[in-house]
């Protein structure tokens, strides 16, 4: 058997998000192990009929029911002693290292590469003792073979995950965790013979890693772990993809690896076809090109895509077609979608129409263009479409980006907006906030699901929002809070919410992606130029502003985090639809200052998102990133405070472009990194507002008031207490309220006795 036509992996939530249901009612003790399980496997199931009737030649076993990189350190043995001491069962000692217990904090978390998908960082010492304790992958292997589908098991690759593995406590400052590369690769090892016996033929060990800058030392090691594995006697044929950008300096290691199959990413990483011809190494391999997009929803050319595929024969045994990447970054199918505009709708294609794209270039590569005749001019009829289509264009937007200038990205100096800003909000030392939203409860949600069915009259749905934001502001009096926030009961996402007010922008109603663990979201499509015909957030700040005297934040999404977390338009770069949508915010903090909101957050969490993996791109990209936020901003008086929000990734890349933000008051993630970002902030010089979040809101633990306590004070180590913020590390919007009013109010009394120890 040989790969023939395949994808790297699959959404495994559900089309219709079924197993984020059963998951949150497992962890709520709605169900049992064995009902959630029931549900996993039902997903499984239909994940691996549909792949297989859509014609693919191999079916890759990429279910999770959290994460990837967590499902491989519990596969091999990578469990912190804390959790094992917790005395649970497998999954639910799984469930503690994701999510956190009372007792027990979680794992960080942080971005996977330059996507919206969060992965769990693996703690990694010398004290870890890998080995081979679970064995899901054989378990759903066989499992598929008893519908009559062959799979292809994967997993993250030995090197990626150490590289993605953060160092433990207990390890030493210099120690590094590929140090442990050769004992996790005989652990990897003991599961390729397992796997070959149980009938496995191909096994997929993913290493996203390659298509980053990579050091000799690292490819040394990369070439020494897949020797080791190519030289096992008794193992299934080894496929190694590496995706998210060109392979640059690591072909040849990849290439000359003792594996039977490689794949490349053709479509971020274009550059890579014309390196292949030349890789001799190839010859005696299969070739899995990645001609189809597996991050974004726009339609194959197929054409283009034939044609890059063609270019290859010949350099490879053979030459096997794919998905750029796994297809866990986008919708399942866009079938489900009855309302989106038929025209767009037209341009677009998720994970089941990918698949079948996949199919249509390997039937035209092996049996002719003849053969899928229909198919290709159907497609191709859809691109020029988009291309030529009059909507994506917008001559005033256009004119105005083209006028803008260097002042239009600059505000005046921190110092001097900083004496106004005391002046205008009086606030105390150590001053408490949140991030924005509060939990969403079921009539809130209810209520927005009737206005959208049109089961209750606009006027209805107004009184209801403002009577819950009279509620979460009367709250936020009770606990104390120092600079509220209306709670966001309006909001469905907070980037989809504003993409419903901005031209140039389409909705889905089912375009359900997973973010992390059972946390999804609904990217909206930009695909035209983009402005905002009317305002977006005023009514509900103003209204908020009403029910009290303390200042409440008017709060916005970023431009770099509107384009991050949509499906962007790929017909011009980034820079300019940045410009636009900066443009486009930058009128709605204008009307907020107008409205008396004297405080605005405009939340930019994807900043290092999309930080480009190789470090040649970045300065061109962050230029562009940091001119469309400041662009946002700039034309705010010295009086209102800017604030704006990261969270969940690695800071350290991006924190020269944090302090050019020009903020006067950064939130950050901090509390599952125990504020290391603080010292990266004080090594450039940060000489702003700063909050560093003090407990983790994606778990379910209630952080007590001392746990808080230290954490400020390991704030208040590295920065002034006349700098420090204190709110949590995001936004409340999944959480209860059994689990924020008693988290809250332990911050904010944590808060009061530090204050008083610095008095």
């Amino acid at each position: 058997m040989t790969i023939g036509s395949t994808v790297l992996g699959y959404p495994r939530i559900g089309p219709r998000r079924e197993l984020k249901r059963a998951l949150e009612s497992y962890w709520a003790d709605r169900s049992s192990e064995s009902e959630l399980r029931e549900v996993a496997k039902t997903l499984r199931t239909d994940s691996l009929r549909e792949l297989r009737d859509a014609g693919l030649n191999t079916i890759p076993g990429s279910f999770s029911y959290y994460d990837q990189v967590l499902d491989a350190a519990v596969v091999f043995g990578a469990v912190p002693q804390r959790y094992r001491d917790l005395g649970l069962n497998p999954l639910d000692t799984y469930f503690a290292m994701a999510r956190g217990v009372a007792s027990t904090a979680p794992w960080e978390m942080t971005k996977w590469f330059d996507t919206n998908y969060h992965y769990l960082v693996p703690e990694i010492g010398p004290e870890t003792s890998f080995a081979l304790t679970d064995r899901t992958p054989l378990e759903h292997y066989r499992e598929a073979a008893e519908l009559g589908v062959t799979t292809r098991p994967v997993l993250v690759g030995p090197v990626t995950f150490l590289l993605l593995s953060k160092a433990s406590e207990q390890a030493g400052e210099r120690f590094r965790p590929l140090e442990r590369l050769d004992d996790l690769v005989t652990e990897y090892a003991t599961l390729l013979g397992e796997l070959h016996r149980a009938g496995v033929e191909w096994v997929q060990l993913d290493e996203p890693a390659l298509s980053a800058d990579r050091t000799q030392t690292e490819l040394e090691q990369f070439r020494a772990a897949y020797r080791k594995l190519g030289a096992l006697t008794e193992r299934p044929k080894i496929f190694v993809p590496t995706y998210f950008g060109p392979v640059g300096e690591a072909l040849s290691a990849l290439a000359s690896a003792p594996v039977e199959g490689v794949g490349v990413d053709l479509v971020a990483g274009q550059s890579t076809a014309d390196s292949l011809a030349t890789a001799t190494e190839l010859r005696d391999k299969t070739l899995v090109a990645g001609v189809v997009d597996g991050r974004n929803v726009w339609r194959t050319d197929l054409d283009a895509a034939l044609g890059t595929a063609a270019t290859l024969l010949g350099s490879a045994a053979e030459v096997a077609v794919s998905t750029s990447c796994s297809l866990l970054h986008v919708p399942y199918d866009l079938e489900l979608e009855t309302s989106l505009d038929p025209q767009v709708a037209s341009w677009l294609a998720f994970a089941k129409q990918k698949v079948a794209e996949v199919v249509t270039v390997e039937t035209a590569l092996r049996d002719g263009r003849e053969a899928v005749s229909a198919e290709l001019d159907h497609a191709r009829k859809a691109v020029e479409d988009r291309k030529n289509s009059p909507r994506l264009r917008d001559d005033t937007v256009r004119s105005r980006t083209g006028s803008l200038t260097e002042s239009d990205v600059r505000r005046s100096a921190y110092e001097t907006r900083r004496t106004a800003q005391q002046n205008a909000l009086k606030l105390p030392v150590l001053p408490t906030t949140t991030i924005g939203s509060f939990p969403q409860t079921s009539e809130v949600r209810k209520a927005r699901a009737a206005l959208r069915n049109g089961t209750i009259a606009a006027a209805d749905y107004r009184q209801r929002m403002l009577d819950e934001i009279e509620r979460v502001i009367t709250l936020q009096e009770d606990l104390g809070l120092d600079v509220l926030v209306h709670g966001e009961p309006e909001r469905n996402d907070m980037v989809q919410y504003f993409s419903e007010y901005l031209a140039g922008f389409a909705s889905t109603d089912n375009g359900w992606v997973q973010s992390y663990g059972s946390r999804c979201v609904r990217p909206p499509i930009l695909f035209g130029d983009v402005s905002r015909p009317n305002s977006m957030t005023v009514e509900w700040a103003r209204a908020a502003q009403k029910f009290t005297a303390k200042p409440v934040k008017g709060m916005l999404t970023g431009p770099v985090t509107i384009l991050a977390w949509s499906f962007v338009r790929d017909d011009q770069p980034l820079a300019d639809t940045a410009a636009q949508v900066g443009l486009a915010i930058r009128d709605e903090v204008s009307d907020l200052e107008s409205a008396g909101i004297g405080v605005v957050q405009v939340d930019e969490p994807a900043l290092r998102e999309l930080l480009p993996l190789r470090a040649s791109q970045r300065p061109e990209y962050l230029k562009w990133a940091v001119d469309s936020f400041r662009l946002s901003t700039a034309g705010a008086s010295d009086a209102t405070q800017i604030h704006t929000h990261l969270c969940y990734s690695e800071f350290g890349d991006v924190i020269d472009a944090i302090v050019s933000l020009d903020a006067d008051v950064t939130s950050i993630e901090a509390a599952r990194s125990r504020m290391e970002v603080l010292d990266d902030l004080n090594a450039v010089g940060f000489g702003r507002g700063v909050g560093p979040g003090v407990y983790d809101i994606h778990s379910p633990r209630v952080p007590e008031i001392d746990e808080v306590q230290r954490l400020l004070r390991d704030a208040l180590a590295s920065v002034p207490a006349d700098r420090i913020w204190v709110n949590p590390d995001c936004g409340l919007k999944t959480r209860g309220y059994a689990e924020v009013e008693p988290a809250l109010r332990h911050m904010v009394e944590a808060t009061k006795q530090v204050r008083k120890s610095l008095e």
